[in-house]
């Protein structure tokens, strides 16, 4: 395809993606946003939510706990805290993102409490999102 640009998806566990794409659209915490070939530089932090990767084989939607997307001409690197494939995710998983979430909150100071209370807002609505309890 002459309009595709590269694609990565790496965490701290493994490289989850690396191949040519269409587009990809990203959970921006100022807001989603959509690359594509060209695209003008920039480095975003990701919220939770769910990054949706087009390709000349269909859509692939990964889970994102955090982390960074970095965009340029040529594509996108993200750089996920966590991320797992969506059609992987468990409630099991979620309980898991749903806790860490929580004892970040629980345990934010003044400085930190903001970002604790939009990220596990972010979490539970991520939660829903996909079918699965936030309790």
């Amino acid at each position: 395809m002459a309009d595709t640009m590269n694609f990565d998806l790496v965490s701290p566990e493994r490289s989850l993606a690396s191949f040519s794409a269409t587009e990809v659209q990203i959970p921006g915490s100022e807001g989603d946003m959509t690359a594509m070939l060209n695209h003008a530089p920039i480095l975003t932090t990701l919220r939770p939510g769910v990054l949706s990767v087009n390709s000349s084989s269909g859509v692939n939607e990964y889970v994102v706990t955090g982390g960074f997307a970095e965009v340029t001409s040529e594509g996108v690197t993200v750089i996920a805290e966590r991320a797992m494939v969506k059609a992987d995710v468990t409630q099991e998983d979620m309980d898991v993102i749903v806790s860490t979430a929580k004892a970040a909150l629980d345990g934010a100071n003044e400085t930190t409490q903001d970002a604790a209370i939009k990220t596990h807002a972010d979490v539970v609505v991520l939660a829903t999102a996909l079918g699965f309890s936030a309790a």
